[in-house]
């Protein structure tokens, strides 16, 4: 199957008391180009989530955006620093025995005092943390791929649509330029009566200039290839994968048979016929713009 390069993906996830949210999103380009924002305490995740991005797409710039609520909450440890608490209270009762002031002494007077409390950080299990990571990143990756897989559906189908609509054109110029043919020699062999009158015509000299001109104006080999490319569109539509860029190709080739053929036909009629071929190329050609 063919996938957009367009997509968007979210999951949000607690996982060991962290709330994480992870936002996939991609648009075209030529080549991959990811980008991963990251809170500083998961920056050592970066490489792993490129990884698992590169893991399922292959052109598109993607931008990855992760976050995390309440990550430190059960990372900082406080502790009441007892003794030190001690030593301010004997001196503040101290101060108020010698002195004669007022005892106020309260909660929050204390708790404003240095190093009456520790803080520490526990030790991060950065192991832990990133599988934490990574199993939330690979919900997001999911929808994210899901979505491109329904919209490469949709451009698929499309593609062939396209592909038949112009098969049935190129068909058209076939019949109609063999009927050109036969059109010329008929105006040509009343030139010649009309000019030459009652004079006898040379028959093979008509059959040698309509053989010419059916030279000038066959466009077989130009159809058979187009018709070839219409056939190598799908095979590789079939295949699935990463064949954007191989499309891109095929659709310069393409464009170049229907430009050939435009050039031959000098019937209206036909050349009406290779405009709308060429409207159908042009809209296959925006179409590849968007396949991975």
């Amino acid at each position: 199957m063919v996938k957009s390069m367009t997509g968007y993906g979210r999951a949000v996830e607690t996982v060991n008391g962290r709330e994480f949210t992870v936002e996939v999103r991609s648009v075209n380009n030529r080549y991959l180009d990811c980008t991963v924002k990251l809170p500083r305490s998961l920056s050592f995740g970066e490489d792993a989530v490129k990884q698992a991005v590169k893991a399922i797409i292959s052109r598109g710039k993607v931008d990855v955006s992760v976050s995390v609520h309440a990550e430190g909450a059960a990372d900082v440890q406080i502790t009441l620093n007892e003794a030190m608490v001690q030593g301010y209270l004997d001196a503040m009762h101290q101060m108020t025995e010698r002195f004669s002031v007022r005892d106020d002494i309260s909660v929050s007077l204390i708790s404003r005092m240095p190093e009456v409390f520790t803080v520490e950080r526990a030790e991060i299990d950065e192991a832990q943390l990133l599988a934490d990571l990574m199993s939330v990143a690979a919900k997001a990756l999911e929808q994210f791929d899901a979505m491109r897989t329904r919209e490469g559906d949709a451009l698929e189908k499309d593609l062939r649509t396209r592909g038949e609509t112009i098969l049935g054109l190129v068909a058209q110029v076939e019949a109609g330029s063999g009927q050109t043919v036969i059109d010329y020699r008929t105006r040509l062999e009343n030139k010649l009566k009309e000019v030459l009158a009652n004079t006898a015509i040379d028959e093979s000299r008509i059959l040698t200039e309509a053989a010419i001109f059916a030279d000038k104006v066959a466009v077989d080999e130009e159809t058979v290839r187009l018709r070839s490319h219409l056939a190598q569109m799908n095979a590789m539509l079939t295949a699935g994968g990463a064949v954007g860029r191989k499309l891109d190709f095929l659709l310069q080739e393409m464009n170049r048979e229907a430009n050939t053929i435009g050039s031959k036909c000098s019937d209206v009629h036909l050349a009406r016929i290779v405009v709308d071929i060429k409207a159908e190329l042009e809209k296959i050609r925006e179409q590849t713009q968007n396949i991975e």
